[in-house]
């Protein structure tokens, strides 16, 4: 069909890479006469769209289906997801439309027997697929609706029961995470499922492992959810020998031997100390990272290899790292060019303020804005390191999780070590007074704000509230009244309204630098 919209001046669209089955078999004869094995063609095409060298993904037969306007520019724009389908088919884009119906409000049994059915129809496709995702028809309800996260309010999927294979858990081993957190997972006996070996499986926490009844030497359920993350389902208790073993989680974290904790409400245990081998490539990762210290040239890459070297052996070391600068020099690819102008970026960062050294230190819950509003009221990090729990839950915006966590995290001494180290070689610790908004003064005063789309590092309502401590007002609908809209990723009709009307569209962080929380 024919949505008679002119090409725009510019578009963007979004989809999913896939390799097809026939395609796949091709591709994996072609490999095992190289030496090479591949599995399934999920698996393949992810691996292919991760790796860093593009002419790896280039080798495979990968293809793709368009299914979403980010965003038009010049045009005139569908206003159903209907209407985009067949636009992006016009402009020439691959779209699976063959395998796309639309249903009306008096149709809701259909469509549930329409998910239902397909199940019959889905391994006969082209492709894998491992369910259906069932979107509103008009564009204008995207918007309304918005993001939970990431996730759309205004698309769900139906997801088909996964593959299953039953095998023995040999054991249950715990990890921790870069926040963390201590999750517990299974060591399989090898078995081979949904084009894969699985020979480990998550297992979530400590309570899905007591409500299932989930033993060491168990014969267990496997299953590839989404076809892609295996996890275990349960035992199979008609199968038991009297020889398996109750598992409870241990006191004390595998990787520091530190106490772990775990909070009222919550079902995830927790090691507390920053110190921790098992986070600390993850932290140093978070606290050089934009969102934090904003170390221009200290990435990922840097994180790993300084604390596999013994040069950063905890978050504050990240500030001795001049005094290896002989044994960064004789490191691969690090000339004295580079060198420098990494130790000089660390020295720089010693300027951020406050709001972005609490940011980095990583405590649970407390990102900027979090990190803005504790600030505001406490005035120093040392302040709020003596802060009682209930008058940290008082503050607006806090409230009890945050609180319980803020007051754990410094009530650890490796996590005092770390502050009063970062103290000692130079870092803001407190607000200066001027930064501290004043009502007459607030940069937002006065202006209007309507926000669409998921910003990269604030919710909506993290956004709003910003936005209104510093003077804004933020309203749900654009008009020649909107001061400014604030756009983020996969936005709605709110752009094109805001296109036509000639309103100003900013991102995320031209709303920081008008409120100073950036440089």
């Amino acid at each position: 069909a024919d949505v008679g919209f002119a090409p725009p001046a510019r578009l963007v669209v979004r989809g999913e890479a896939y390799i097809s089955k026939a395609a796949f078999e091709r591709f994996r004869q072609e490999q095992e006469k190289l030496g090479h094995k591949f599995t399934s063609p999920r698996n393949t095409a992810a691996g292919a769209l991760r790796n860093l060298d593009p002419k790896v993904a280039a080798s495979r037969p990968l293809d793709v289906f368009l299914y979403h306007i980010v965003l038009i520019e010049g045009g005139e724009g569908p206003t159903t997801q209907w209407q985009a389908l067949h636009y992006l088919r016009d402009m020439g884009f691959p779209v699976a439309l063959a395998y796309c119906r639309t249903f009306d409000d008096s149709e809701f049994d259909a469509l549930a027997d329409y998910c239902v059915n397909w199940a019959q129809v889905k391994d006969t496709l082209p492709f894998e697929v491992d369910g259906l995702v069932i979107k509103i028809n008009e564009l204008a309800l995207h918007d309304v609706l918005g993001f939970v996260g990431r996730e759309p309010r205004w698309a769900i999927a139906y997801k088909y029961p996964a593959a299953e294979a039953i095998t023995r858990l040999l054991d249950i081993v715990v990890e921790v995470g870069r926040t963390g957190v201590l999750t517990p997972r299974a060591v399989l006996e090898p078995v081979f499922l949904a084009g894969a070996t699985i020979s480990s499986a998550t297992l979530h926490n400590e309570d899905y492992i007591v409500e299932k009844d989930i033993r060491i030497g168990d014969m267990v359920i496997v299953r590839r959810a989404g076809q892609v993350i295996p996890q275990v389902v349960g035992p199979v208790k008609e199968l038991r020998t009297g020889q398996e073993i109750i598992w409870r989680m241990p006191k004390t974290c595998p990787s520091c031997g530190e106490p772990v904790v775990r909070y009222p409400g919550e079902v995830a245990y927790y090691c507390e100390n920053t110190a921790c081998p098992a986070q600390l490539v993850r932290r140093v990762e978070y606290f050089v990272s934009r969102p934090a210290m904003d170390i221009e040239g200290f990435g990922p890459k840097q994180a790993k290899l300084f604390c596999e070297k013994g040069f950063i052996r905890e978050i504050a070391d990240i500030y001795t790292l001049k005094e290896h600068r002989e044994e960064l020099l004789a490191l691969e690819g690090y000339g004295e060019k580079k060198v420098t102008n990494l130790l000089q970026a660390i020295e720089a960062s010693k300027n951020q303020p406050a709001t972005r050294v609490l940011t980095a230190v990583g405590i649970r819950f407390v990102g900027p804005i979090t990190a803005q509003l504790l600030l505001d009221h406490f005035r120093s990090i040392e302040a709020l390191a003596q802060a009682r729990e209930e008058d940290l839950a008082a503050i607006e915006g806090v409230g009890p999780r945050i609180a319980q966590s803020v007051r754990a995290w410094f009530s650890h001494p490796a996590n005092q070590r770390t502050i009063t180290r970062l103290k000692a070689y130079g870092l803001q610790m407190a607000l200066p007074e001027e930064e501290k908004p004043e009502p007459a003064a607030q940069p937002l005063a006065g202006l209007t704000f309507v926000i669409t789309g998921t910003l990269p590092s604030w919710t909506r309502e993290e956004a709003k509230a910003i936005i209104q401590r510093y003077g804004g007002k933020v309203t749900n609908s654009v008009s020649r009244r909107t001061s400014f809209l604030l756009l983020g990723e996969n936005p709605g009709s709110k752009l094109q309204k805001a296109q036509q009307l000639g309103v100003p569209i900013i991102h995320e962080e031209d709303l920081r630098k008008m409120i100073g929380l950036s440089e």
